[in-house]
């Protein structure tokens, strides 16, 4: 966690105003008794899970009329399901929510196959922290490098056939000379956590507060390497190199911000386009007053989960960078995207 206070932090990050009383007083009356259903779309295990449960468990008692507020996975092509279906299905009435894979709107922008979302619609509501992505090997294939990733064969296991699992280290081998060899198919992050242990895959890509959370034995036994990592640099990981460093050339690095730009989503909560904006803004708030809930910040630190805010209009920023990128640099992005 930041040593910057979370106040300080959320007054920087979220500088909305509040709601009127009147709006105040039919949004505790909309949403009084009702359930509140927080989607995500992949299965139970990894940090989407981890922090959807967390923000449910914690969100209610901030929004007006106190909804309870029920968990809910709803998997399939690596959260586009989920995503379609808030999008187009859910009801558009502030009484579903979901954690958008931070992925999508770049397979938007590349034009991946089976999107029936436009991610600049999405009424983004927050996100608890960016995320570093890693990519990582096991403690027995010798290869703790990227040059040595560049000699060697290495199996790597990803998430469904899309997603940043899959999507990073196709793009270090293109960009960077790496010989990763993929396995995909997995149904998440646990299960592809299980491979590793299990040898099934010698390594994976992962969100690097992801694997310290959910995997903190790795790291305090070091059966893991870190390669190389995009995103904000973690404290803890100082002679790892960054993306930027292995791959040079401005035009390669244009793709490479529209495979990376989920790092800046971290991991986004948002509401259907339809959603009346007062209770839009009512969420945001509710987001904002948990970030620095007591008992939140308790949950989250004995968790390991980092508090970081990523405003709603930053969300909204990163995605209409990708989405806005050059024709030809989404092309060449595109090939990292079954």
């Amino acid at each position: 966690m930041k040593a910057y206070t979370v106040a300080a932090a959320i007054c920087v990050a979220f500088p909305y105003a509040g709601l009127s009383p009147a709006h105040a007083d039919a949004i505790s009356d909309f949403y009084k008794g009702r359930t509140v259903t927080a989607l995500v779309g992949v299965s139970a295990g990894g940090e989407y899970d981890l922090k959807l449960r967390l923000v449910a468990r914690h969100i209610g008692k901030h929004i007006p009329g106190r909804p309870t507020v029920i968990p809910q996975n709803m998997t399939g092509a690596t959260g586009l399901v989920m995503a379609n279906f808030l999008f187009n299905v859910a009801p558009q009435d502030g009484t579903f929510i979901g954690v958008i894979q931070n992925g999508l709107p770049t397979s938007q922008a590349v034009g991946v196959d089976g999107i029936k979302f436009d991610a600049t619609r999405f009424q983004w509501i927050g996100s608890v922290a960016p995320t570093t992505e890693t990519m990582v090997t096991w403690k027995t294939t010798g290869v703790t490098t990227i040059e040595q990733a560049r000699q060697k064969e290495v199996i790597v296991g990803a998430v469904g056939s899309s997603g940043i699992t899959l999507s990073f280290p196709v793009m270090l081998n293109d960009l960077a000379g790496t010989k990763f060899k993929m396995v995909l198919g997995y149904t998440g992050s646990g299960a592809l956590d299980l491979a590793m242990e299990r040898g099934e895959v010698s390594g994976r890509a992962g969100s690097w507060s992801s694997l310290k959370a959910s995997k903190p034995n790795w790291v305090a036994n070091k059966d893991i390497n870190v390669l190389v990592h995009s995103g904000p640099k973690p404290a803890d990981l100082p002679n790892v190199p960054s993306a930027v460093d292995v791959i040079r050339n401005s035009e390669d690095r244009e793709v490479l911000d529209i495979v990376t730009v989920g790092d800046t989503l971290g991991h986004p909560f948002a509401t259907g386009p339809g959603v009346p904006v007062e209770r839009v803004v009512a969420l945001r708030k509710a987001f904002v007053d948990m970030l620095s809930d007591p008992d939140f910040v308790k949950e989250a630190t004995a968790s390991n989960l980092e508090i970081d805010p990523v405003s709603a209009e930053a969300l909204s920023g990163a995605v209409n960078r990708a989405l806005g990128a050059s024709a030809a640099s989404k092309q060449r992005a595109r090939k990292y995207f079954q």
